[in-house]
C-alpha cells in the first residue's frame, strides 16, 4: 500500500490555491478578535492520525457501551467547550495528501508535494513552526505511537525531501535541539540498525539528552530534572493499544500515548516562556491502512485518553490552547446495518487481539484448525474451515515489499471476512480526501473560523502566541 505515488499529475496551481487564502481566513479574525484573547502560552496540537469521521465515531460509540461515558473529544462538543471547525486536507500535488504534506501544511504553512517534509516543489524550503517557537525561547517537543522520526511529527520539526530519510531526520532532531521526543524508530537511532552505524543514542546523550528506552526508566525520570529527553521504546511503530493492554510485558516497556503526553507537558511545563508539543495517534492510520478494527477503535480510545490529559493540563493552566484534529481521512470504516449489528459491534468490546496479532504470528506451516482457533482466542469467534484456507494462501508466499503491510499479509480479506461478525464496513486501504473534524479550547480558539485550509493552522498558532507573523 504505498501511498506516495498515486494520484500523480493534474493542475498543482489549483489544489495548492483552492479554497480560501491564509490570509482571507485569518485577516478580518485577527484585527477584531485577537486582542480579545488572551495569548497562549502554551500550544498542545493533537493529532490523530488518519482519522476518518466514522472511526471518532465508533470509537464514542464504544466507549458509551462499553463504559458508559462519551469519549473525551465529543464531550467536548456536547459541553460546547470548543471552537468547531472543518478542515480541508489537500497537499499542492493532489486533493489527498499523504501524512508528510499535511504536516508540512500546518509545521510551514505552505502546501508541498506529497512525500516532502517543508520542501517546496522549487527545492525551497520552509521553516517549520516548532523552530520558529524555539528560537523564541520555548520548549518544543513530539510523543508519538509510531517512529518519531515519522512523517507527522517531522513536519513540525525539519525539512526533507523525502520523508523515508528518517535516518537523516534523526540526525535533524538533534541539531534543532529538541526538549522532548518520544515513540518508536530504534531501528533509526541504533548504530546496529543504522546503514551508517552511527550511534545515535550516543550523540543525544553526549548533547545532555535523558536517553529512555522503556517505560519504567521514563516513569523514573526525576520531577525536578530539566534534562531534554529522547524516548524510543520499540522498533518501528509501538504495539497497537489492544495487543498492549493484553500483553504484561509489553506493558512494563511500552508506555501509552496517554504517559507519554503527560511525561512531555511534566517535563516541557519547567520552561519559563512556555512549550509547544505535538501529540500523535500514528497507529490509528496503520490500522485504518490495514482495515484493523480492533486496532484502529482502540488506538482512537487511547488517543481520547491522550485528549483527556492534556485538557486536564489546559484547563488548570489556563493559558493553553488545545488543537485536536486529523491530518486526513484513511479507509472511511463505519458501522454498517444489519439485524445483528449492535451485537456485533459489542463483541469487539471483548477483543484481546488485533488482526494484525493474528496475521503476523501465522506461517505457513499453520493448518486450518490452528488458524480458527487463534482467531477465537484473538476475537471470540470462530471462522469457517474455507475462510481459514482462504487466509492461508497469502502465506504460501510472502515477500518484504510494501509500507504498511510489507509481507502482503491478507487484511484485506480477512476485513471482509469480518464484517459478518463485528459489521464493520470499509471504503478502501487507503487516505482520502474527507473534510476533517477540527476544534480548539483555549486562548487563540477564538481566531478559529468553521471551515479552513490546513494552512490556515500555521498562523493561527503564531497568532494565538502573539506571535507577529511576518517577524518568523
Amino acid at each position: 500500500m504505498n501511498r506516495r505515488n498515486f494520484f500523480k499529475g493534474g493542475s498543482l496551481a489549483l489544489l495548492g490555491s483552492s479554497l480560501l487564502s491564509p490570509a482571507d481566513v485569518l485577516a478580518d479574525v485577527a484585527s477584531s478578535n485577537l486582542g480579545k484573547g488572551k495569548t497562549a502560552r502554551n500550544i498542545i496540537f493533537l493529532v490523530s492520525d488518519g482519522m476518518s469521521t466514522g472511526t471518532l465515531n465508533m470509537a464514542n460509540l464504544m466507549m458509551m457501551r462499553k463504559e458508559g461515558r462519551m469519549s473525551k473529544w465529543l464531550s467536548l462538543y456536547q459541553q460546547d467547550k470548543v471552537k468547531r471547525a472543518l478542515m480541508d486536507t489537500a497537499s499542492a500535488s493532489s486533493l489527498v495528501t499523504d501524512s508528510a504534506a499535511a504536516s508540512s501544511s500546518w509545521g510551514g504553512g505552505m502546501r508541498v508535494m506529497n512525500g516532502a517534509l517543508n520542501v517546496n516543489a522549487d527545492g525551497s524550503f520552509n521553516k517549520p513552526i516548532w523552530q520558529k517557537f524555539k528560537a523564541l525561547g520555548k520548549a518544543a517537543g513530539c510523543v508519538t505511537t509510531v517512529p518519531v522520526t515519522h512523517a507527522t511529527p517531522a513536519g513540525f520539526c525539519v525539512n526533507s525531501v523525502k520523508r523515508d530519510d528518517q535516518p537523516g531526520i534523526a540526525l535533524q532532531y538533534l541539531e534543532n535541539g529538541f526538549d522532548v521526543l518520544m515513540g518508536g524508530g530504534l531501528e533509526f537511532f541504533n548504530p546496529d540498525k543504522r546503514k551508517d552505524k552511527q550511534d545515535v543514542f550516543s550523540l543525544f546523550s553526549k548533547k545532555g539528552y535523558k536517553v529512555v528506552k522503556s517505560r519504567q526508566q521514563m516513569m523514573d525520570i526525576p520531577s525536578s530534572s530539566l534534562a531534554p529527553v529522547l524516548g524510543v521504546f520499540h522498533e518501528n511503530g509501538l504495539p497497537f493499544s489492544l495487543d498492549l493492554e493484553n500483553d504484561e510485558e509489553l506493558k512494563k516497556e511500552v508506555p501509552t500515548l496517554a504517559e507519554m503526553t503527560r511525561a512531555a507537558i511534566n517535563r516541557l511545563d519547567k520552561n519559563k516562556k512556555g512549550f509547544v508539543l505535538q501529540v500523535e495517534a500514528g497507529k490509528v492510520d496503520w490500522a485504518a491502512h490495514s482495515n484493523d478494527a480492533g486496532a484502529l477503535i482502540y488506538d482512537q480510545i487511547a488517543f481520547d485518553n491522550a485528549i483527556r490529559v492534556a485538557m486536564d493540563f489546559a484547563e488548570k493552566s489556563k493559558d493553553t490552547l488545545i488543537i485536536i484534529t486529523t491530518d486526513h481521512g484513511n479507509a472511511n470504516p463505519g458501522l454498517f446495518y444489519g439485524s445483528k449489528a449492535t451485537d456485533n459491534f459489542d463483541r469487539i468490546q471483548k477483543f484481546k487481539h488485533t488482526n494484525d496479532w493474528i496475521l503476523n504470528g501465522i506461517d505457513n506451516s499453520y493448518s486450518p484448525s490452528q488458524l480458527i482457533e487463534r482467531v477465537e482466542y484473538a476475537q471470540g469467534y470462530a471462522i469457517s474451515k474455507d475462510e481459514a484456507l482462504l487466509l492461508l494462501k497469502s502465506y504460501q508466499k510472502l515477500d518484504d515489499n510494501g509500507l504498511y503491510n510489507p509481507r502482503h499479509l491478507p487484511f484485506r480479506e480477512l476485513a471482509q471476512m469480518q464484517v459478518a461478525y463485528n459489521s464493520v464496513g470499509w471504503g478502501s486501504m487507503d487516505h482520502s480526501a474527507d473534510y476533517v473534524e477540527l476544534c480548539m479550547f483555549g486562548p487563540g480558539s477564538e481566531l478559529l473560523r468553521p471551515f479552513v485550509k490546513n494552512t490556515d493552522i500555521h498562523n493561527l498558532m503564531l497568532k494565538a502566541a502573539g506571535v507577529a507573523v511576518k517577524t518568523v
